[in-house]
Protein backbone atom coordinates (compact mmCIF):
# COMPACT_ATOMS: atom_id res chain seq x y z
CA UNK A 1 0.00 0.00 0.00
CA UNK A 2 1.20 3.04 -0.81
CA UNK A 3 0.45 6.97 0.79
CA UNK A 4 -0.90 8.80 -1.92
CA UNK A 5 -2.91 12.33 -2.69
CA UNK A 6 -5.95 12.69 -5.02
CA UNK A 7 -8.06 15.38 -6.22
CA UNK A 8 -11.89 14.97 -5.37
CA UNK A 9 -14.09 18.10 -6.69
CA UNK A 10 -17.55 18.41 -5.13
CA UNK A 11 -19.93 19.70 -7.89
CA UNK A 12 -22.71 22.13 -8.52
CA UNK A 13 -25.42 20.03 -7.94
CA UNK A 14 -23.49 18.83 -4.46
CA UNK A 15 -23.20 22.62 -3.37
CA UNK A 16 -26.25 23.48 -4.13
CA UNK A 17 -27.86 21.01 -2.30
CA UNK A 18 -25.64 21.72 0.35
CA UNK A 19 -23.98 18.30 0.74
CA UNK A 20 -20.40 19.07 1.42
CA UNK A 21 -20.36 17.55 5.25
CA UNK A 22 -22.42 14.88 4.06
CA UNK A 23 -19.75 14.15 1.73
CA UNK A 24 -16.93 15.03 3.41
CA UNK A 25 -18.06 12.34 6.03
CA UNK A 26 -18.16 9.54 3.67
CA UNK A 27 -14.63 10.62 2.39
CA UNK A 28 -13.00 10.73 6.38
CA UNK A 29 -15.40 7.62 7.02
CA UNK A 30 -13.76 5.53 4.54
CA UNK A 31 -10.24 6.47 5.72
CA UNK A 32 -8.94 9.41 3.37
CA UNK A 33 -7.88 12.59 5.27
CA UNK A 34 -9.00 16.05 3.64
CA UNK A 35 -5.54 17.65 3.82
CA UNK A 36 -6.88 20.88 1.63
CA UNK A 37 -10.06 22.44 0.88
CA UNK A 38 -11.46 25.19 -0.76
CA UNK A 39 -15.06 26.64 -2.57
CA UNK A 40 -14.61 28.42 -5.50
CA UNK A 41 -16.02 29.44 -8.51
CA UNK A 42 -14.36 28.29 -11.62
CA UNK A 43 -14.87 30.74 -15.11
CA UNK A 44 -15.18 29.26 -17.96
CA UNK A 45 -11.60 29.48 -19.55
CA UNK A 46 -10.54 27.47 -15.98
CA UNK A 47 -13.18 24.93 -16.86
CA UNK A 48 -12.03 24.44 -19.98
CA UNK A 49 -8.55 24.15 -19.29
CA UNK A 50 -9.33 21.75 -16.15
CA UNK A 51 -10.98 19.74 -18.72
CA UNK A 52 -9.20 20.04 -21.50
CA UNK A 53 -8.83 16.27 -22.32
CA UNK A 54 -12.04 16.17 -23.24
CA UNK A 55 -12.08 18.86 -25.88
CA UNK A 56 -13.07 16.59 -28.99
CA UNK A 57 -15.68 15.20 -26.61
CA UNK A 58 -19.32 15.84 -28.00
CA UNK A 59 -19.93 16.01 -23.92
CA UNK A 60 -17.09 19.01 -23.79
CA UNK A 61 -19.34 22.37 -23.61
CA UNK A 62 -21.95 20.52 -21.66
CA UNK A 63 -19.40 19.61 -19.09
CA UNK A 64 -17.69 22.93 -19.08
CA UNK A 65 -20.99 25.16 -18.65
CA UNK A 66 -22.61 22.87 -15.72
CA UNK A 67 -19.04 22.86 -13.50
CA UNK A 68 -19.32 26.69 -13.76
CA UNK A 69 -23.14 27.25 -13.22
CA UNK A 70 -22.37 26.85 -9.91
CA UNK A 71 -19.56 26.99 -6.67
CA UNK A 72 -17.58 23.82 -6.64
CA UNK A 73 -15.79 22.15 -3.46
CA UNK A 74 -12.33 21.31 -4.34
CA UNK A 75 -9.83 18.57 -2.38
CA UNK A 76 -7.09 17.16 -1.89
CA UNK A 77 -7.34 13.68 -0.20
CA UNK A 78 -4.69 11.30 1.21
CA UNK A 79 -4.69 7.70 2.56
CA UNK A 80 -3.34 4.82 1.51
CA UNK A 81 -3.92 3.99 -2.20
CA UNK A 82 -6.23 7.20 -2.03
CA UNK A 83 -7.04 7.06 -5.58
CA UNK A 84 -8.20 3.73 -5.90
CA UNK A 85 -9.69 4.46 -2.69
CA UNK A 86 -11.72 7.85 -3.40
CA UNK A 87 -12.37 5.90 -7.09
CA UNK A 88 -14.62 3.11 -4.81
CA UNK A 89 -16.06 5.69 -2.34
CA UNK A 90 -17.90 7.79 -5.06
CA UNK A 91 -18.90 5.09 -7.27
CA UNK A 92 -19.16 4.41 -10.91
CA UNK A 93 -19.99 7.56 -13.17
CA UNK A 94 -23.28 6.69 -13.89
CA UNK A 95 -25.08 6.56 -10.49
CA UNK A 96 -27.40 3.72 -11.91
CA UNK A 97 -24.60 1.45 -11.77
CA UNK A 98 -22.73 2.73 -8.81
CA UNK A 99 -23.18 0.35 -5.48
CA UNK A 100 -24.61 0.70 -2.78
CA UNK A 101 -23.45 2.83 0.21
CA UNK A 102 -20.94 5.23 -2.57
CA UNK A 103 -21.58 8.95 -3.15
CA UNK A 104 -22.76 8.78 -6.77
CA UNK A 105 -25.57 6.41 -5.55
CA UNK A 106 -26.87 8.22 -2.80
CA UNK A 107 -26.14 11.86 -4.46
CA UNK A 108 -25.88 11.95 -7.83
CA UNK A 109 -29.03 13.18 -9.90
CA UNK A 110 -27.47 12.00 -13.33
CA UNK A 111 -25.04 10.95 -14.85
CA UNK A 112 -24.09 14.38 -15.33
CA UNK A 113 -24.81 15.84 -12.48
CA UNK A 114 -23.03 12.76 -10.33
CA UNK A 115 -21.91 15.49 -7.25
CA UNK A 116 -18.44 14.62 -7.54
CA UNK A 117 -15.29 13.67 -9.44
CA UNK A 118 -12.25 12.23 -8.50
CA UNK A 119 -8.74 11.53 -10.14
CA UNK A 120 -8.46 8.80 -12.43
CA UNK A 121 -4.31 8.08 -11.65
CA UNK A 122 -1.93 8.87 -9.48
CA UNK A 123 -0.20 10.95 -12.43
CA UNK A 124 -3.71 12.80 -12.94
CA UNK A 125 -3.96 13.70 -9.50
CA UNK A 126 -0.38 15.18 -9.24
CA UNK A 127 -1.69 17.64 -12.25
CA UNK A 128 -5.18 18.39 -11.01
CA UNK A 129 -3.93 18.89 -7.51
CA UNK A 130 -1.38 21.60 -9.36
CA UNK A 131 -3.84 23.22 -10.90
CA UNK A 132 -6.08 24.06 -7.97
CA UNK A 133 -3.31 24.17 -5.14
CA UNK A 134 -0.12 25.66 -4.28
CA UNK A 135 2.09 23.35 -1.94
CA UNK A 136 1.92 25.92 0.98
CA UNK A 137 -2.25 25.36 0.96
CA UNK A 138 -2.01 21.61 1.39
CA UNK A 139 -1.50 20.28 5.23
CA UNK A 140 -0.80 16.57 5.67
Amino acid sequence: MTLQQTLSIMKPDATRRNLTGKINAKIEDAGLRIIAQKRLCLSKEQAQKFYAVHAERSFFNDLCEYMISGPVVVQVLEGEDAVAKYREVMGATNPANAAEGTIRKEFAESIEANSVHGSDSEENAANEIAFFFSQIEIVG
